[in-house]
This record gives structure tokens, C-alpha cells and sequence, in this order.
């Protein structure tokens, strides 16, 4: 799961630069039970597109101006990662701003995964998926060869493999059907019966009519030590004057050319920065409300991307359980598995539709020990409030598979970290990559939903190619925007 880490901020944070070594991801990290307060910087309500002599900062007698190929607004791993590729495979320089810190969104709450057990072959998704986790391999073996702890250490690389999990006949109908898709698809897929997966994982119970795929070569990673590591790897170009981060700073508008008219430059609320070449807006969940206020009037493209809320709760030290790979129940597939009688006590905002409570059944164990349970899914607007039943709702659906915690109770407020937040959903389930029609240099990478760990390096790469104008290695059009949004 891809959900915003619950954080605890300033009312008023002051807009500042940061480096990589000035925020490392151990001072992100949130000790135990974390109840997060909403990021006030994204909720500011932005200004529209602009001529450039509009502008004129909010609170400020003078905005400092930089120059750049590309201007990345969103430091999630998507963000990263797109100006990561730029640095490394073509001479472009490049800016990356945003209203809050890395790993404060989607990408700091995730379990991790880097997995195909729960792709489709054949789905728009497929190729996308497929071509990531090659490049998510090929850098976690460049990085073992470096030395210094490899992957393990630098990425929280782990090749845990990953089980799917069903306990009806019916469930295991379908595991059988997947297994056999995905070994057609060149995928290493194993089906396991009941009893073959207690030799695997002895603590998991699925009952005489159980059974699991088994995917040997799938993977997770951390995402603090791996967004570390990319934040790294950019910055080490910046005594180049290729790269520069701007973090605590929220965009505030596009700024047109008064001559040609185009997109060309992001006003932040204490920076101008100018694209050359492209813009990219990579900002997850906000995406949609900040091109509201980006956009004129005129131009009415609305993306539905909006954010859906997650629960994940992190365990340290707990004994009860032991886990050999990471699991997930086969309905975490369409997300509608164990909808609970829980209702929705908080207020929703218009744009959010009313819908239950689902809970699918998520196991790992992070490259620190710790247990990750997930997980949940439903729409709230982007409230960020721990809710004590969803959380208990996560703990009981996992002790359906684990006897030994049934008996166990929870103590959320001991050794305990509950991360709350929003994956950036699209009603059709696919992210949406692709420059605007009516702004040819303003380029759209959001929507990954639970996927932004696994598909950003293929994002990246596909963002990459197509600010270049280079034919691409995936086939890019099912993510783009033309004739897919009114």
C-alpha cells in the first residue's frame, strides 16, 4: 500500500531548501503512535495561470528566480525518480520543488512492495509494471556491487517473494487461473496447495480448502532508504548546476510567456522556477486540485485523480508471528475483500463518493524487523485522522489467518506506528502520463494509487522519453490524457 505517512508538522512551517543530508530519512521516521496533522501548505488556496509580470510572491518583496530544462513539482518517489533518470541519462538540469519533505506523502507509508503476483498479463498495467521491476533489479544490483552493506542496506532491498493467498475454493480457482497466466507470461509462478504452504509459512492458517501463488522473485524495499539514496544520487549533481531541490515551499501557479503565450515557469510562494523544455506536475493526490487552480477557466480538463485513505500498522518486536515471505490475501487484487459493518463517522467532501470500509489482509516484515499489517481502503477526503477501528478492523482480519495473534490483544499506543494517508486514485485504475493537450510543455505523472513504489522507475523512464521526444520502451498510450478526460 502507497498511503501518505502519518507526520507531525509546524502550524506555520517556513518555506526553506533542504538537502538530502539535512533531512535523513531516520529524522523522518515517526515514532511510534503517530497522529498526523494535515499539510497546511497544500491546502492554500493557489493562483491561476499568470503572465509573467503578474507575479508577485505572497509575503514576500522578491521571489528568487532559477533557470532549469525541467521543473518537477512533487518530491514523492514518482517526482524523484523522473529527475533522477534526467541526471543520469541526458545532459537536462533539473529542479524538483514541493510544499512538504519527501517520504511526508504516498511514498513514505508503503509496505514496499515490488511485486507482479498481483498483476494481470495483457493489462494496460502489465508492461509498465513489468519493465519497473527490471530496473528496480538492475539498480539493486548495480548498488551490491558498489559494496559499502549493497541493497540490503542502501535500499532495504529484499527478495522475500511474495505469496497470494485464498482459503474458499473459489479463491483457489482463481489462483490456479493467475498462476497459469503469469507462468505463460514468463513470470517464475508457483500454486501451492494448503499443504504445501504450511511448509512455506507454518504460522499461516488457510484451512483444508486453502492454497497460494507462490512468486519467488518478487521483492519490497524501504522507501526511506531508498528515496536516501536517490535524493543522493540527484544532489550529487548539483555542484554541476544541473539539479536543485526546494522543499517546504508549495507551488502557487504556471507563469505563461507574455511573447509566446506557453507554460514557462512554476511560482512557488518564495521561488520562480523556469522550465526550458517541460514542466512536470507529479504531486499524487493534489494533483487534481492544484491544476484546478494551475488551469484557466478555459481550459476545462478535470483528472479525477482523489485520494483514497490507508491504514498500514507497523509492530516492533512482536514474537508471536513469524513470517518467511510477504503475504497478501488474493482479494487485495480488486480491493473488495472483507468490507466490515464500519461506518463512516467523519464528514466527506463533495468530490468524495460514500462507500464501505475494505480491508484486504498484507504481511511483511521490514528490513528492520518490524511487522507491517495492512490494509485499508476508503474515501475521506484528505483527512488524516487515525481511526482506533479501522485499525482494529486490520488486526482482527489478520488474525483470520494467523491464529496466534486471535488471542493477542492490541496496544496501538505501544510500539506501534500507524501510518495514515492517501494514495492518488483514478477511477479507471491506471495512472494518468502525458502532456496536456492544451499545454504542450506541462507534463502529468500521478494516479499510481498503490503502485508508485513498484512503477516509478518505469514512470521515469517513460516521462524521460517522452520530454525528449524518444520513441518509448512501454507503450505509453493507455496513461495518456488525450480523449481520456473531458
Amino acid at each position: 500500500m502507497d498511503a501518505a505517512i502519518a507526520f507531525t508538522s509546524a502550524r506555520n512551517p517556513s518555506p526553506a531548501r533542504f538537502s538530502s543530508s539535512s533531512a535523513s530519512p531516520s529524522s523522518r521516521v515517526p515514532q511510534r503512535l503517530c497522529v498526523c496533522i494535515p499539510w497546511l501548505g497544500r491546502e492554500r488556496r493557489l493562483r491561476g495561470l499568470r503572465p509573467q509580470s503578474q507575479v508577485q510572491p505572497p509575503g514576500a518583496m522578491s521571489a528568487d528566480a532559477s533557470h532549469h530544462d525541467v521543473v518537477v513539482v512533487g518530491a514523492g518517489i514518482v517526482g524523484l525518480t523522473i529527475a533522477r533518470h534526467l541526471l543520469l541519462h541526458t545532459p537536462l538540469s533539473v529542479a524538483v520543488a514541493d510544499a512538504a519533505v519527501p517520504c511526508s506523502g504516498a511514498t513514505g507509508a508503503g509496505q514496499g512492495y515490488i511485486w507482479m503476483s498481483h498483476r494481470t498479463p495483457g493489462s494496460d498495467m502489465w508492461e509498465l509494471a513489468a519493465r519497473s521491476k527490471q530496473l528496480w533489479e538492475e539498480l539493486a544490483a548495480e548498488v551490491d556491487g558498489q559494496g559499502g552493506g549493497g541493497a540490503r542496506e542502501k535500499l532495504g532491498w529484499m527478495r522475500t517473494g511474495s505469496l497470494l493467498v485464498g482459503r474458499t475454493s473459489e479463491e483457489l480457482a482463481t489462483l490456479e487461473e493467475r498462476t497459469k497466466a503469469l507462468s505463460e507470461a514468463g513470470i517464475h509462478a508457483e500454486f501451492l496447495s494448503a499443504s504445501s504452504l504450511h511448509a512455506l509459512e507454518p504460522a499461516l492458517s488457510v484451512g483444508k480448502d486453502g492454497g497460494a501463488m507462490f512468486l519467488p522473485q518478487d521483492c519490497q524495499i524501504d522507501a526511506f532508504q531508498a528515496v536516501s539514496l536517490i535524493e543522493k544520487t540527484n544532489n550529487s549533481y548539483s555542484s554541476e548546476g544541473r539539479y536543485m531541490e526546494i522543499y517546504n515551499d508549495p507551488a502557487m501557479s504556471l507563469i505563461r510567456s507574455e511573447v509566446t503565450g506557453t507554460v514557462e515557469a512554476v511560482q512557488t510562494s518564495r521561488n520562480i522556477l523556469y522550465g526550458r523544455k517541460a514542466i512536470v506536475i507529479a504531486s499524487g493526490a493534489w494533483t487534481r486540485s492544484l491544476l484546478h487552480n494551475f488551469l484557466e477557466p478555459a481550459l476545462t480538463l478535470d483528472i479525477p485523480v482523489k485520494p483514497r485513505k490507508g491504514h498500514l500498522l507497523v509492530v516492533e518486536n512482536f514474537d508471536k508471528v513469524k513470517l518467511n515471505h510477504a503475504l497478501m490475501e488474493v482479494g487485495y487484487v480488486d480491493h473488495q475483500v472483507a468490507k466490515s459493518n464500519h461506518t463512516h463517522m467523519a464528514s466527506e467532501s463533495s468530490e468524495d463518493e460514500p462507500g464501505a470500509l475494505s480491508i484486504s489482509m498484507t504481511a511483511t516484515v521490514d528490513a528492520k524487523g518490524n511487522l507491517v499489517l495492512g490494509s485499508s481502503r476508503e474515501f475521506k477526503g484528505f483527512s488524516r485522522e487515525v481511526d482506533k477501528s479501522v485499525v482494529k478492523c486490520i488486526w482482527e482480519r489478520a488474525g483470520e489467518f494467523f491464529p496466534a495473534m486471535k488471542n493477542v490483544p492490541l496496544d496501538i499506543d505501544h510500539n506501534t506506528q500507524i501510518r495514515i494517508g492517501h494514495r492518488p486514485y483514478m477511477p479507471d485504475g491506471k495512472p494518468v502520463i502525458g502532456f496536456i493537450p492544451d499545454l504542450p510543455n506541462v507534463l502529468i505523472a500521478t494516479g499510481h494509487e498503490g503502485n508508485g513504489l513498484t512503477m516509478a522507475l518505469g514512470t521515469a523512464e517513460m516521462v524521460t522519453d517522452m520530454i525528449l521526444g524518444n520513441p518509448g520502451k512501454v507503450d505509453c498510450s493507455p496513461f495518456s490524457i488525450k480523449h481520456r478526460f473531458s
